[in-house]
């Protein structure tokens, strides 16, 4: 997991209350086994016409939000069934942080283990955002994550809570497997206290 410090990039508002991951993902695109190719089929209900054409009303086809990297989004977001797909959706189409009043909890975690930043901010300024986001385009933030700061275009800095332990994941790149790894030494040891006989099931 590449290691998350810093971002600045172009912010899309998705003013949309209770995104599930349904809408993140759709199930009809849930069969690829690997963590990559999700993204072409991001928000696909809500982008794309049934002929696989891109609707012009929606706010990822907008020319202003390409290339976003920053995803606006409102209350409760990533709600609905707990698969991991959706941030894999996210992530693959280019978003790497989010920022919204609040997020169903395994959605939240599963944001940290791939990467992606989740940013939580009271209602008021995601309000404020949106205003602004909408009224100038191709309008970024830059965030900062050790310093846990968004510096706004017009100089502002906004300041956001992250739990530490999150916090060190993203800033170090680790991921389920490398914080397992570090405890390798531990756990061989474990395996090679372990008779031989407790291991063998009937």
């Amino acid at each position: 997991m590449d290691p998350f410090k810093q971002l600045t990039g172009i912010v899309a508002p998705l003013d949309r209350l209770n995104v599930d991951t349904d809408q993140i993902i759709p199930k009809q695109f849930l069969k690829l086994v690997e963590r990559t190719g999700f993204g072409q089929y991001l928000f696909y209900d809500w982008r794309m016409d049934p002929d696989g054409k891109p609707k012009a009303d929606f706010v990822l086809n907008d020319h202003r939000y390409k290339g976003a990297r920053i995803l606006l989004a409102r209350a409760n977001f990533g709600c609905g069934s707990s698969r991991e797909h959706a941030v894999w959706a996210l992530s693959d189409y280019g978003f790497r942080a989010l920022i919204a009043p609040s997020y169903a909890d395994i959605f939240y975690n599963n944001c940290f283990k791939n990467g992606v930043l989740p940013i939580t901010l009271d209602e008021t300024m995601v309000d404020r955002l949106f205003r602004e986001v909408t009224k100038l385009e191709k309008y970024q933030l830059e965030i900062d994550l050790e310093q846990q700061t968004i510096r706004k275009p017009n100089g502002e800095n906004l300041r956001f809570e992250i739990d530490q332990f999150w916090k060190k994941c993203l800033l170090e790149g680790l991921d389920d497997i490398v914080l397992t790894l570090q405890h390798e030494e531990k756990i061989r040891a474990h395996e090679q206290r372990l008779s031989p006989f407790r291991l063998v099931h009937h």
